[in-house]
């Protein structure tokens, strides 16, 4: 499939591994081997909750969710992922289980993917890869752990804020039914918390 500006794309992926640790052209060749562009329209599945993950998605451009349906039918959204940022099922994807979580795009979407077998294959082309991906690994069990005390022990203004500092770019791209749902709150609150906002600044 052709993708405008893919090889832009590429860059962008280069760059980002390169910002974590030096890359020889060698590697970066494999880089380019490894990843593979895929165009999601909005509203397309990534993942199916009950399904196995698997791909690692990089977002070159768009956004994405990554959420839980619960037995009442509510959406509790985990993470959102726009450009520069990864997203995927982690548990589902290394140990090869069926997801308990469902990823689907709230834009038009273009990734660069890589699959397990893929990824095994780069580690053993380019053993540097075992350190960036731990890193980035640890980077996201991070950003889970960070979610999980906002989400136990701060209040709503208090997770208002959090998403405005992790997701900058998209206070004001994305509905505020998606930004409710990430919060756990209603929109009608979240309305009420922008305005509050609105008045201090």
């Amino acid at each position: 499939m052709k993708i405008e500006g893919l090889e832009s794309s590429v860059d962008l992926l280069l760059s980002h591994f390169v910002s974590l640790i030096s890359l020889d052209q060698a590697e970066k060749d494999i880089v380019v081997a490894s990843f593979h562009p895929r165009l999601f329209r909005k509203k397309q599945y990534l993942l199916q909750e009950g399904d196995i993950c698997t791909h690692l998605y990089f977002v070159v451009r768009g956004c994405l969710r990554m959420y839980k349906i619960d037995d009442k039918g509510l959406v509790h959204i985990l993470q959102f992922a726009a450009e520069n940022s990864w997203i995927s099922d982690l548990g589902s994807f290394y140990a090869e289980s069926p997801s308990e979580l469902t990823i689907d795009t709230l834009e038009d979407s273009v990734v660069l993917q890589i699959s397990r077998t893929d990824l095994i294959n780069l580690y053993t082309s380019a053993p540097k890869f075992h350190r960036i991906f731990r890193v980035l690994v640890e980077n996201s069990f991070v950003s889970l752990q960070k979610r999980l005390l906002q989400t136990i022990s701060s209040t709503a203004e208090d997770r208002y804020q959090y998403f405005v500092s992790t997701y900058p770019n998209l206070t004001n791209r994305l509905p505020q039914t998606q930004i409710a749902s990430y919060l756990g709150i209603t929109p009608e609150f979240l309305s009420r918390l922008r305005n509050r906002q609105t008045k201090k600044s």
